[in-house]
């Protein structure tokens, strides 16, 4: 018996296969406990470009900006890359920076139904390009999962977790978006590449 696809169907695959490899690098934490705090505003900082390191790598580096979220929650960006293949890729750090474990939000995934339904991500990150007056949201396989880290719950006191979202890009000529995440206080980004 010989099986064939469609162009479609290969690309489901495809796209599925790759979603499963970012799954699997997620590590998963236990723990609970929630707090209500707010967000406390931005404070952002410049990072001069130089070669284009990897995502570990950067995790080193400078961060883009800090924001500051509910629950002693703190997202440092630390790269922005704009590919060949029409997307921008955002990675970074999602670190517990409170005392106790903290429950991620439901609200970091958004509020599309699509998403929703695939658990906890950061799906409900958006890039804002004021330039051109447009929002961009996280990009979505062809079975409605965010091309974002995913599949995480809480963060014990003290840890940290990589992450990354991947959008459409904006035009060539826009270099610099607003990064915005539910829960978190807004900050402005360089996009590279």
């Amino acid at each position: 018996m010989s099986i064939r696809f469609t162009t479609k169907a290969r690309k489901g695959v495809v796209a599925m296969a790759v979603v499963a490899g970012l799954a699997l690098g997620v590590a998963a934490c236990g723990g609970g406990g929630e707090d209500d705090k707010k967000p406390e505003a931005s404070s952002s900082t410049s990072r001069g470009n130089g070669s284009d390191p990897s995502a570990q790598e950067n995790q080193a580096d400078e961060p883009l900006v800090e924001l500051r979220g509910s629950n002693g929650l703190l997202l440092q960006i630390s790269s922005a890359q704009r590919d060949a293949g029409g997307f921008v890729t955002v990675n970074g750090t999602l670190k517990n920076d409170g005392a106790d474990s903290v429950v991620i939000p439901a609200a970091l995934s958004g509020n599309e139904t699509e998403i929703v339904r695939n658990g906890r991500s950061l799906g409900g990150a958006t890039l804002v390009d004021s330039k051109s007056k447009k929002r961009y949201y996280v990009l979505r396989d062809t079975d409605g999962r965010p091309l974002t880290t995913a599949g995480f719950s809480t963060v014990k006191a003290g840890e940290s977790l990589s992450v990354f979202m991947q959008f459409p890009a904006p035009p060539e000529g826009t270099a610099e978006v607003t990064f915005q995440l539910p829960t978190f206080a807004s900050g402005t980004i360089q996009i590279s590449g």
